[in-house]
């Protein structure tokens, strides 16, 4: 299958690890009844009172860093603004923007792996998957995907590549090996694939298009929802976020939430809906603004997960780190800029796996680990919307 030799290329490891319902809702090649994308956010309830003021006010005065972020926004009474005040001010403003005949989204995937022996030498590199797709009213959709080449993540990690000389191709860890990044790609014509009705965790778009919009009801009807939640479960087990409790539970409808907002052929109303959810979620806080990869600022929402690992992926109980989810909005036109995962413990020891094709046994090591010269607070990976829109150009 061509599309999943090219994915092997730049992701061998998730493009080996996926199932089949993940992989296909990841990279929107079919419909189906799948578990969500990523590659992979919440926070206090706020008064009607408090969305008013926000509404009428602005983020205003700068004050002090938060983890490492741009500085954190103060009110007019110099307390830093809550993550429910962004997140309201998204809904806000989300439902000003204009509507079109297709959802336009250009997606870019990436993930950063570190290429050498040692902690001293290595250099990272960012492997990279863009997507494209327009969905029309009547659910009809049409997708392409390409390869974008490999490159160094830094400007630090560039000079150390280019002292290595400059390698147009790279080996790189993984759970089953070595795999190969190209740092360019052979250009291919994009054939854009159409599905006749994209599903979206199995409701149809008339369903999708019905949902509430008021956030209570629109979270009543989303704990419904059933796929494998878990993401640490031995094996795949398909239930409703309704029977998780707690940070499972604030970790599956963040991840459905987030489709929502970025993904799915949604009226404005319902992702001024979604955002409204997340505010009323345990957790969740602002962490000051930042930049994502394409150099957009935005304020950053931050998980309060221990992990990250996408949910329904069968790596997960591979993962010998843990990482931490965030959030980069706009609230000023309401869009989900991009979602990243932060290493919060680098790799470390070791994990016995399931035997090989062989029969022989295995074991995980910090050897294999993408990330494993990482530390606490580097990217690990990230999902960012270039284009997330309402349009009346059809796709050539």
């Amino acid at each position: 299958m061509d599309e999943l030799d090219a994915l092997r290329q730049v992701r061998t490891e998730l493009a080996r690890e996926e199932n089949p319902d993940r992989l296909a809702l990841r990279t929107n090649w079919r419909s189906g009844p799948p578990p969500r994308p990523r590659r992979s956010f919440r926070v206090p309830m706020v008064s009607m009172m408090a969305t008013a003021a926000l509404v009428a006010g602005t983020l205003a005065a700068i004050s002090l860093t938060s983890d490492g972020g741009r500085p954190v926004r103060l009110d007019e009474n110099g307390n830093p603004h809550a993550p429910g005040n962004a997140l309201l001010m998204a809904a806000t403003n989300v439902q000003k923007g204009p509507t079109g005949k297709y959802w336009h989204t250009t997606r870019i995937t990436g993930k950063i792996y570190a290429v050498g022996e040692s902690a001293a030498d290595h250099y990272k590199v960012e492997s990279r998957m863009q997507y494209d797709g327009w969905t029309d009213r009547s659910g009809k959709s049409c997708f392409t995907h390409q390869d974008l080449a490999a490159r160094p993540w830094t400007a630090r990690d560039k000079q150390k590549w280019q002292k290595a000389g400059a390698p147009m191709k790279v080996q790189v860890p993984n759970v089953d090996g070595q795999g190969t990044l190209f740092l360019e790609t052979v250009k291919r014509e994009r054939m854009c694939r159409w599905v006749k009705e994209q599903k979206f965790f199995g409701m149809t778009p008339k369903q999708v298009a019905a949902l509430p919009t008021q956030p209570k009801q629109l979270e009543n009807v989303l704990l419904n929802l059933k796929g494998d939640w878990e993401a640490y479960a031995p094996k795949v087990t398909r239930q409703p976020i309704r029977a998780l409790r707690g940070e499972k539970r604030v970790r599956a409808l963040s991840d459905v939430a987030g489709a929502l907002l970025a993904g799915a052929l949604v009226p404005p109303e319902v992702r001024a809906a979604a955002f409204r959810m997340l505010a009323t979620l345990p957790g969740v806080k602002v962490e000051g603004e930042t930049t994502d990869s394409l150099g957009r600022p935005g304020v950053v929402i931050s998980l309060p997960l221990e992990t990250t690992i996408p949910l329904g992926l069968s790596t997960a109980p591979r993962q010998l780190g843990t990482y931490r989810r965030q959030w980069i909005i706009n609230p000023g036109n309401g869009t989900l800029l991009a979602m990243r995962d932060l290493v919060a413990t680098p790799p470390r020891g070791s994990r016995k796996l399931l035997p090989g094709d062989d029969g022989k046994p295995r074991r995980l090591t910090v050897g294999s680990q993408p990330d494993r010269f990482h530390k606490p607070g580097e990217v690990s990976e990230y999902e960012t919307y270039e284009v997330a829109e309402w349009t009346d150009t059809a796709p050539n």
